[in-house]
């Protein structure tokens, strides 16, 4: 069996530095959303939250991602001042109470500062500046870690509109873009980690095919941020396209995409469910890193 061997970075955060690539680092997805495709409203309230974070950890988490605004498709957004309310009473919570990083899910630049004062040592923008290209100043000024995802159009309409004729090539020529935006600003080259945003905006199809040529993505000399967890084409799969099986039925079915990820190049992925995904990626690990 060929499999990728994902060559090494060190990326710098304000109070350590990550290794990216001796192992598969898991990113512990935190919600604190009403309406999010998975867990939607389960950890809403701050004490549901904080304990969720606590757990995470707990579970094997290497970095936790906190985010306020629902990016499912169809969802259709919120204002930086409704994102903050939820936010920061829950990073304000956390302050001193974790050893691993926090990471900032957001699209925009005052909510990503507010966070990263707050504790959060990460900025994932999953709109890769397109929605407020001045994240890329924050990244900068703050010098931290800046992840950038690659979305055809946006949440609203993104399962809507017509998928691209080669996903590949949209995909690499999308994030391409997005790391020019981010080196304009004056991000560093060894502070940038891309995703290439499986479900946004790609069909069931396409999903595959991106995992299946992850390495042609690795290619571009960036670390890699994969993120299937629980996502609708899993349940297609599983079930059918009209009659997927619900997020809670996923758990195999992504395991299997996580496998997949780490075998393609993956350096980070993002899971709901850490306990098992670290078995998963521990395992997967072994069989990558050898000879």
């Amino acid at each position: 069996m060929l499999l990728f061997r994902r060559k090494i970075f060190r990326i710098k955060l304000p109070q350590r530095s990550l290794v990216l690539g001796e192992r598969t680092l898991l990113m512990g997805v935190l919600n604190v959303t009403p309406d999010s495709f998975s867990d939607g409203g389960k950890y809403f309230s701050v004490n549901a939250a904080v304990k969720q974070a606590l757990d995470l950890e707990r579970a094997g988490a290497n970095i936790l991602d906190i985010g306020g605004e629902s990016t499912r498709p169809g969802s259709k957004g919120i204002t930086a001042e409704e994102e903050l309310r939820r936010v920061l009473p829950v990073l304000e919570r956390l302050r001193g109470k974790l050893n691993i990083s926090i990471s900032i899910d957001t699209q925009k630049a005052a909510v990503a500062e507010a966070a990263v004062k707050a504790g959060a040592a990460m900025i994932n923008d999953v709109s890769a500046l397109r929605m407020d290209p001045q994240i890329a100043g924050v990244a900068r000024r703050f010098k931290l870690p800046l992840i950038l995802m690659h979305m055809r159009g946006e949440p609203r309409t993104m399962q809507k509109q017509p998928f691209a004729r080669d996903v590949m090539h949209d995909v690499q020529s999308g994030l391409q873009a997005a790391v020019r935006r981010a080196r304009k600003a004056g991000v560093s080259r060894s502070q940038i980690i891309l995703d290439p945003g499986i479900g946004f905006g790609k069909s069931y199809a396409q999903n595959c095919e991106l995992l299946a040529r992850l390495p042609e993505l690795a290619r571009l000399g960036y670390p890699l941020l994969v993120g299937t967890s629980r996502k609708t084409f899993i349940g297609a799969i599983l079930g059918s396209a009209k009659n997927p099986l619900p997020p809670s039925k996923r758990l195999w079915g992504t395991a299997a995409t996580v496998v997949a990820s780490i075998c393609g190049g993956a350096h980070i992925v993002r899971v709901h469910d850490v306990a098992e995904m670290a078995q998963v990626a521990r395992i997967a690990d072994a069989v990558v890193n050898t000879g």
